[in-house]
């Protein structure tokens, strides 16, 4: 069996998205969590992927799912459609009004995992359903870094459920209007500080365009962004984030090199629409965002 130190699991969802900006439109783009934490975070470290897709699903991004994980055995497809969501974003991109939400397969995605993906280490959750992160995290080894990804959906509706997520949780990712519905706090210490009551050591409350911060233990740490003009498309930028600041834990950096690296892959997927841009980054571009990031004075 494999060493389970040598891989990060990934779980979330695979989606094709139809996505209307001030900056055009486009349909069955790649993207759900899944996809945009791969192809951000796969690059650096090898990652197991699970998921559903449907037998629509095309060639284009099972070639994109090839490249960049390093193992499928859990990817599986089913007759049906793969899940689909559309959104029109308003002008401002931090805004946007969902359009459609098609579950197809998705709907009964019930995750199994194999044998060597059940001694995974370091799993990252993405934003899916509470239940689903649950199953996993129950079937994973005890001592296993659980990084976790919600949204406010979850907040309002699986209250429970996330609940029981948040007790297993070692490192948390939300977003500040989700830690404020979840906590009814404005001030962002406060919040974090009652959101690791319910579980989570290590909170992270993504700010958007002023940055991130991390709470850990004693430590508290502010990262900024890498200013772009304009952003195209922020859809997918908060699971690059996460792709990427969990690649950074696997290889033993620091928390703040791992924000660092999150922000830098967040700051390439919103300039252009899907993973495009996400995918083209080179080593080079990547080594000049973390410059800027890491030497940054965010306070």
């Amino acid at each position: 069996m494999k060493n389970s130190k040598n891989f990060t699991l990934l779980v979330g969802s695979i989606a094709l998205d139809s996505i209307f900006t001030s900056h055009g439109s486009h349909e069955n783009l790649l993207g759900g969590s899944t996809t945009y934490a791969l192809v951000s975070g796969g690059r650096f470290v090898p990652t197991h992927v699970v998921g559903i897709v449907g037998d629509d699903f095309p060639e284009s991004g099972r070639q994109i799912y090839k490249q960049y994980a390093a193992d499928l055995t859990d990817l599986k497809t089913e007759p049906g459609k793969t899940f689909r969501w559309g959104a029109l974003y308003h002008a401002d991109q931090d805004n946007r009004d969902t359009m459609f939400t098609e579950l197809g397969v998705f709907a009964d995605f019930d995750p199994q995992l194999s044998p060597v993906n059940q001694q995974a280490g370091l799993v990252f959750l993405a934003n899916i359903h509470p239940a689903l992160q649950l199953s996993v995290m129950n079937q994973v080894r005890n001592d296993a870094t659980l990084v976790v990804d919600t949204m406010n959906l979850w907040i309002e509706t699986t209250r429970e459920e996330l609940g029981e997520v948040f007790k297993k949780t070692t490192i948390l990712l939300i977003n500040e209007s989700e830690a404020y519905l979840l906590t009814d706090e404005y001030d962002l210490d406060q919040a974090a500080a009652m959101i690791q009551a319910m579980g989570p050591k290590t909170v992270v409350i993504k700010q958007g365009s002023t940055g991130s911060t991390l709470w850990s233990d004693n430590e508290r740490i502010n990262m900024g962004i890498y200013p772009v003009d304009p952003v195209v498309d922020a859809t997918g930028a908060g699971d690059s984030f996460g792709g990427g600041f969990v690649a950074a834990l696997f290889m033993g950096k620091s928390f703040r090199e791992a924000l660092a690296l999150g922000a830098a892959m967040a700051s390439f997927t919103v300039e252009d629409f899907g993973i495009t841009r996400l995918a083209q980054a080179t080593s080079e571009e990547i080594q000049k965002r973390l410059t800027y990031l890491i030497n940054g004075d965010w306070g």
